[in-house]
């Protein structure tokens, strides 16, 4: 008979639905996290702050910093962290920005390199310049 369900032992057989209490509610139709069959899968964190204020009109590295705090506080909240990423998906609107994006991310990541894409958009919601999700296994 399996456990019960504990912030690090999921079922895998259940899906488990949640949001972050330490970011702003979603404004839309969807879960920060979604816990299924061992992983984490964490929707697309946009550089907006506990309070729900867009930094869109910040620099760039300011929205990075914040959307990387933000798939933080998603991670804690399905009882996983940064090291347990399995793939991290990024959005700039701006190509360009690739490597400041890269520096940023590696020194928030350290040593750990899970497979990773950065694609250009045209345009994110809120004007942001940048959006991440990302897959991560559960401690």
């Amino acid at each position: 008979m399996p456990n019960p369900a504990t912030p690090n032992t999921e079922r895998s057989d259940i899906m488990h639905l949640r949001d972050s209490p330490d970011l702003v509610q979603p404004l839309g139709h969807y879960s920060h996290v979604a816990i299924h069959g061992g992983l984490v899968y964490v929707s697309g964190q946009l550089p907006v702050d506990q309070h729900g204020t867009a930094l869109s009109d910040q620099a760039f590295d300011v929205q990075a910093r914040q959307v990387l705090h933000n798939l933080d506080q998603c991670l804690i909240t399905a009882g996983t962290d940064r090291s347990r990423l399995v793939m991290v998906t990024v959005y700039v609107t701006d190509i360009d920005q690739w490597p400041a994006f890269d520096a940023i991310y590696a020194d928030w990541i350290g040593r750990h390199r899970p497979a990773r894409a950065v694609a250009g958009a045209s345009r994110l919601h809120y004007g942001a310049a940048v959006e991440v999700q990302a897959i991560a296994a559960l401690s």
